[in-house]
């Protein structure tokens, strides 16, 4: 095994403990909303403030990167995410603390994701990148199914705040095996173009381009994740399941289609090093847009059926966010890459921010509505708002494969 490789799984191994307060809110929210009296517009808010709490961090600490060092950033931001998740554990009580309490955990993972990504963009050539960032973000997707599922299981067996403090002290054992990665570190220093950043980013359409459709998954991505564990707690409960045991089924559900972009992602991000980063683009997300305008039915359906769909489901929605990402570092001069990320967060995660709790409104809407007698239609069209962002992705990925600034790029591969 190469000196990069191991570099490269003592960091994967770094974002697995520290994504176990990522989402481990959704495993216990139908929990909290009974005991809180949240309505589901409320309940979804409350996911989306995390991405408000991570926009008002990624994009500065992003950018900040091109100018200090990413080894400070990284750790005071992992410090910080466990600890504001202990404090949700040991103080939330309602919903206005929780909306606070929830930003700030989501301010501690604006400073690891991006810049991690950033540290693996400088570590390995454009013709193996694809695979690199493929293998760091499934890591982060392994983080994210074991916030599920840790959550879940100690939630059913000792009740969610003990869980919560079980995660952050996941992420204080992250920030340990962090330290090894920066063993030696020396930021990269890279020559500024004459451009400039108005030049480098504003004006890079290409670019800007792969950011729009960055958005448009990240949309459908957050939409469905935040949602997941409630719809199949939902599920279960109509087929006579207390709510308790529901919960828990549903957040190891969750965990594990969720973990299906473990493998997707470095698969994905391999076959872009061959197929063409938009191409590979196109393919998957015109897929999962059709899973996305599906899946929400299935709620009408036995639960075996609606997790065998749901593990497709986990493969697709996530399996293109390395190609974003990879793309984005070829489209961009090394020197701000950085702040090409903090953008990248900017408009990503602001849908993503908006995504769950639209799909929460459509769920409040529409619950009740019987237009065919005995089929629930409202998780149907919940989840339908989450494909139709994903249908804006291939459409952006066409205009770049036509756009003349990209022909002379790496980053152009179609």
């Amino acid at each position: 095994m190469s000196e990069k490789t191991r570099w490269l799984l003592m960091l994967c191994l770094a974002q697995c403990f520290i994504m176990l307060v990522f989402i481990n809110y959704s495993a216990i929210l139908p929990l909290l909303k009974q005991e809180w009296g949240m309505n589901n517009t409320m309940a979804g808010s409350i996911f989306s403030v995390y991405q408000l709490g991570y926009i008002a961090s990624g994009v500065i600490l992003s950018t900040l990167t091109d100018r200090l060092n990413i080894r400070n950033i990284f750790i005071v931001s992992i410090l910080w995410s466990g600890t504001a998740n202990l404090l949700f554990a040991l103080y939330a009580h309602d919903y206005l603390s929780a909306m606070v309490l929830r930003a700030l955990t989501g301010i501690g993972m604006g400073g690891t994701y991006m810049p991690g990504l950033k540290l693996v963009a400088e570590k390995f050539a454009p013709h193996e990148r694809g695979k690199a960032i493929g293998i760091y973000v499934g890591a982060l997707m392994l983080g994210a199914s074991l916030s599920l599922a840790v959550t879940g299981g100690v939630a059913s067996l000792a009740g969610w705040r003990t869980a919560f403090i079980v995660c952050s002290v996941g992420v204080y054992l992250g920030a340990l095996v962090s330290l090894p990665v920066f063993r030696g570190y020396r930021p990269t220093v890279h020559a500024r173009m004459e451009h400039g950043f108005r030049g480098e980013i504003v004006r890079n359409k290409p670019a800007f381009l792969m950011i729009l459709g960055y958005a448009s998954h990240m949309w459908e991505m957050y939409g469905m994740r935040s949602w997941l564990a409630p719809f199949y707690a939902a599920l279960l409960i109509g087929h006579g399941i207390s709510q308790g045991k529901a919960t828990g089924w549903a957040a190891t559900a969750a965990a594990v289609i969720t973990g299906m972009g473990t493998f997707s992602t470095a698969i994905t991000g391999t076959l872009s090093d061959r197929l063409g980063r938009t191409r590979t683009i196109m393919l998957v997300m015109t897929a999962s847009a059709a899973c996305s305008f599906a899946f929400g039915w299935l709620i009408n359906f036995p639960p075996y059926v609606a997790l065998a769909a749901g593990l497709l489901y986990g493969y697709l929605t996530v399996a293109e966010s390395p190609v974003f990402s990879t793309g984005l570092t070829e489209l961009v001069a090394p020197g701000y890459l950085g702040a090409a990320m903090g953008m990248q967060s900017l408009v990503g995660y602001t849908l993503g921010m908006i995504s769950p709790t639209v799909f929460g409104w459509a769920l409040d809407l529409c619950r009740g509505w019987d237009p065919f007698p005995g089929v629930a239609v409202d998780w149907g069209i919940a989840f339908s708002t989450a494909g139709l962002g994903a249908l804006a992705g291939p459409v952006f990925m066409y205009l770049l494969r036509r756009c003349p600034e990209s022909g002379n790029m790496a980053g152009g591969r179609r």
